[in-house]
């Protein structure tokens, strides 16, 4: 018999039973997927603070205005595409530097805000953070202790009796 591992999760029977968390079953299709995402360019997610967080890309060689980063509803999707150097009138022997194009979403959490980006030596950092608005974050609830709750007598039991 062959060794086979499931790759693969129904998970309709949840979109029927719930609302609003499309979002994470769509996440959970991801995970599962065979196709993985590719390994370029490299890049690092750091946590930098209680509610911060920075991405790094590795994009060297590629110019500022060779790169866009782009946010949408919860998705941060940073590309890159080398513009071709038709100036240049060296010919190419090896090319070992990589110049091809990019395209790297990543699935942002509720509140996650792009705060700044910047390139430097070869690297951009994107600087996260998560905002969370007053009327989502908990608050305290006063418990009243003093007064009895008043009990309302029903008028068609007392006209029954």
């Amino acid at each position: 018999m062959e060794d086979l591992t499931m790759r693969s999760y129904d998970l309709t029977p949840f979109y029927r039973s719930t609302v609003g968390f499309d979002r994470l079953f769509s996440l959970l299709d991801q995970a599962g997927s065979d196709g993985a995402s590719p390994g370029y360019p490299p890049y690092n997610i750091e946590r930098t603070g209680e509610n911060a967080y920075r991405i790094t890309v590795a994009v060297s060689g590629f110019a500022r205005d060779e790169l866009s980063i782009v946010a949408k509803e919860n998705t941060l999707t940073i590309k890159g595409e080398k513009v071709a150097n038709e100036n240049s009138k060296a010919e190419v022997l090896y090319r070992g530097i990589a110049a091809r194009a990019f395209e790297r979403a990543f699935q942002l959490a509720d509140f996650v805000q792009v705060k700044d980006a910047s390139l430097e030596n070869g690297l951009l950092h994107v600087d996260l953070v998560r905002e969370i608005p007053e009327a989502k974050k908990p608050r305290q609830i006063a418990i009243n202790t003093g007064a009895k709750p008043q009990v309302i007598e029903n008028s068609a039991a007392q006209a029954a009796a």
